[in-house]
């Protein structure tokens, strides 16, 4: 671990709209602590500003910091994990075809398991009273679910829908969605009906994620030398339009989120991407990566 983290190149580049980049000088290092997993990670979320939780496939191995619990109870990696923000409840998907809630306050075991899928659960989206969760997978269904109860209250099947990501609209009763047959789509959860689709990209959509404000979405897209590898920006309010799209990544981007607003109007975001690289709107990192995958979800603060 030591050799690959002294190989580690940090600096920061102008990322524009249009792709081209400017160097603006060296970028502060981040601080980094022990691993938390000893193998890979593939998921996580923040709980609030002190906590975020992680899944990864064996033993927590977290020396600097502190791990404050493990769940254990999927029987294949884990896929995405998620909250609501104020929640005690961490929500999980897996290879195993379900998703689970646990209870931070509660016993290591789940509170309560999600099965309906045929296959990997790929996509996660908790309510923000955390009372519904919303789940995707590549067989081609979307569910709605009580947390309460465990039950399976709407489940919608649409032809060649390969779930990527699920994503809460704040204050809506609508989940964005991508997929990878290269379509974002606004889901009603109130009918769990298709509400809108926004034109098709020439690429498998990776990721999705909706702005504070729940005005704009985000996905990014799969690609390769440079061809798609796009994040991009859509309006969610009556007009439902692109907006404008970030080039600057090589390979796939994997993930995109928005980033706090502060003062500033315009919307600040991050991308990763399979090319090694973090992107922030104004700045480019570069960090190594390995492989993606795991099987436990563990807490721990930041």
């Amino acid at each position: 671990m030591g050799k690959l983290q002294s190989k580690f190149s940090i600096h920061t580049t102008k990322y524009r709209a249009d792709g081209s980049m400017g160097e603006v000088g060296p970028a502060q290092a981040a601080p980094q602590h022990s691993p938390a997993h000893s193998d890979a990670v593939t998921a996580v979320a923040a709980l609030n500003p002190d906590l975020c939780v992680s899944g990864a496939r064996d033993k927590v191995s977290w020396r600097s910091g502190a791990v404050l619990q493990r769940f254990t109870g999927h029987q294949r990696e884990v896929t995405k994990v998620t909250s609501a923000p104020g929640s005690s409840r961490v929500f999980s998907a897996s290879r195993d075809k379900t998703a689970m809630m646990w209870e931070l306050q509660g016993t290591p075991g789940p509170s309560q398991c999600f099965a309906a899928h045929d296959l990997v659960v790929t996509g996660l989206a908790a309510s923000p009273d955390a009372s519904q969760l919303c789940t995707g997978s590549r067989d081609n269904t979307v569910c709605k679910w009580d947390t309460e109860t465990g039950q399976c209250l709407r489940r919608a099947i649409t032809f060649r829908n390969l779930v990527t990501h699920l994503c809460w609209v704040p204050g809506e009763p609508y989940v964005i969605q991508s997929s990878e047959d290269k379509t974002v789509r606004l889901w009603d959860l109130r009918q769990l009906e298709v509400a809108h689709s926004f034109p098709a990209k020439q690429h498998i959509q990776t990721c999705c994620d909706v702005s504070p404000d729940g005005r704009l979405c985000l996905s990014t897209s799969s690609g390769t030398a440079g061809e798609g590898c796009e994040a991009t920006l859509w309006d969610l309010r009556q007009t439902r339009s692109h907006v404008c799209e970030y080039r600057g990544h090589f390979q796939t981007t994997t993930s995109g989120v928005f980033l706090p607003w502060g003062p500033v109007l315009t919307p600040s975001i991050a991308t990763a991407s399979l090319d090694s690289t973090v992107k922030e709107m104004g700045n480019d990192f570069s960090f190594p990566f390995g492989g993606l995958s795991k099987l436990h979800v563990v807490l721990h603060s930041t």
